[in-house]
């Protein structure tokens, strides 16, 4: 946007209501970093940006900062709020995502934000047309107990027995300008999903932040806090953040009309190869948190397992064929992403991951129609699934030497990434999964 059109965005907030403009940057610890102006100050927010160490990007999601050669005390950055993406988050209170740039205005290499821009711009160049929904799970619990609130599976009585809450948040998503798909209560005690509508992924990334925001403001105002860890209790059901994927090639959608498995056309399965291919190297950022490491496993629809299948919940790729009620043209579902990821490192390296597996395809896989955690070892070997669980230190050390995600990523975010993401592999190993649990329930709130 140009100084006249961030003028006119900057009025248009003010004309609506908002006093407080608040802008977020996502951290290497997928936490959400805030700072806030004036809305009499958001043309300046969003033009000079406000001035921020390089240690930003360095913090843990405990608060630790690891300090190192790309993310240190010394030097200046600027946080720039993109006002072409911004929100009302209340009344009162503007919202919009932030950009890390210098002080010369140019992108910072250890801005996630800028790493998704970038692959999105190499798919416009391919006429590759990507949407993405999420699927967002997180537990309630009672603010003045600490305990979940009561809830019953999947049940109805979840929704009656905290109406005022549910319905609140439900009304307050819409209003900030999130199209809800669904909300229901969940598996696992004060645990909720709600879905949004497919966007394009840098919105899909952004309204990811502002979700948590107005669900997290929406619990408080009724006595509750919003976790969006993915294990909120150590014995308790995990917490996921499923995204959806639909892809066109040159208009033509690549996972419906064709003569290929379940109506795939060649590009649709070399995707689907692509992304089963690259999930054991990159789940260390997909599912990269020390309670990242006590969800992913057999048994939790979590995706533990590398492999796809039409419609089969406990594979890490899920083929939803195209028919009616996926408006014809199919889409994938990666379940291995969870809320303490990155919203916008996910975005960068599944459209990456899409780019690379169109510009050189491989054969697809053998489906799994069954549960790959009822499979024997020679069989799932026999198969080529690989088992994405185990010590998050393993996955990070994957992440670390993969080609691929620096390719996308960068040397300098995917470092950065990784070093952050290790202080919680070694919190685990010295705390032990309960201490890690309770210190990190609230890490990824909004």
């Amino acid at each position: 946007m140009d100084d006249a059109e961030i003028a006119e965005r900057a009025r248009a907030l003010a004309d609506r209501g908002a006093r407080i403009l608040r802008g977020t940057f996502v951290d290497s610890a997928g936490v959400l970093r805030a700072r806030q102006v004036p809305i009499e100050r958001a043309v300046a927010f969003a033009t000079d940006g406000l001035g921020t160490s390089p240690a930003i990007s360095g913090f843990c999601a405990d608060d630790a900062i690891e300090l190192g050669e790309h993310a240190g005390p010394v030097g200046d950055l600027r946080l720039v709020a993109d006002l072409g993406a911004a929100a009302l988050l209340t009344d009162e209170v503007a919202w919009a995502p932030t950009d890390l740039r210098d002080q010369e205005g140019a992108p910072w290499p250890t801005c996630p934000r800028r790493a998704l821009r970038h692959q999105l711009s190499l798919a416009a160049e391919r006429d590759l047309a990507l949407r993405t929904g999420i699927e967002i799970e997180f537990v309630l619990f009672d603010e003045a107990t600490g305990r979940p609130l009561a809830t019953q599976g999947y049940g109805a009585s979840s929704l009656d027995a905290h109406e005022a809450l549910v319905d609140d948040a439900t009304l307050a998503l819409g209003a900030a300008g999130l199209e809800v798909l669904q909300l229901h209560g969940e598996a696992g005690s004060g645990q909720f999903e709600v879905s949004f509508a497919a966007r394009d992924p840098l919105a899909t990334a952004d309204g990811n932040v502002l979700a948590r925001m107005v669900l997290s403001a929406a619990a408080r105002r009724h006595g509750a806090l919003a976790s969006f860890s993915p294990k909120a209790e150590v014995d308790g059901f995990g917490s996921g953040a499923h995204h959806h994927l639909s892809l066109a090639l040159g208009g033509q959608p690549l996972l419906f009309g064709g003569s290929g498995p379940h109506g795939m056309r060649p590009g649709g399965e070399a995707v689907i190869a692509g992304l089963v291919a690259a999930l054991p190297e990159l789940v260390g950022a997909l599912s990269p948190s020390a309670p990242s490491a006590l969800r992913l496993g057999p048994g939790a629809w979590s995706g533990a397992f590398a492999c796809w299948g039409l419609e089969n919940r406990e594979a890490a790729v899920r083929l939803c064929a195209g028919s009616r009620a996926n408006h014809f043209d199919g889409h994938l579902e990666c379940k291995t992403v969870d809320p303490s990821a990155n919203p916008y490192v996910v975005g960068a390296l599944l459209v990456g991951t899409v780019l690379e597996a169109l510009e050189a395809p491989s054969a697809l896989p053998t489906e799994v129609t069954v549960d790959p955690a009822t499979l024997d070892p020679d069989a799932l070997a026999a198969a080529g699934v690989v088992a994405l669980g185990g010590p998050l230190s393993v996955r990070l050390d994957r992440l670390a030497s993969s080609a691929l995600a620096r390719r996308i990523l960068g040397d300098v975010l995917l470092e950065v990434l990784v070093a952050v993401r290790r202080h919680e592999a070694a919190l685990l190993d010295d705390l032990g999964a309960a201490a890690v649990v309770e210190r990190l329930r609230y890490a990824w709130s909004g």
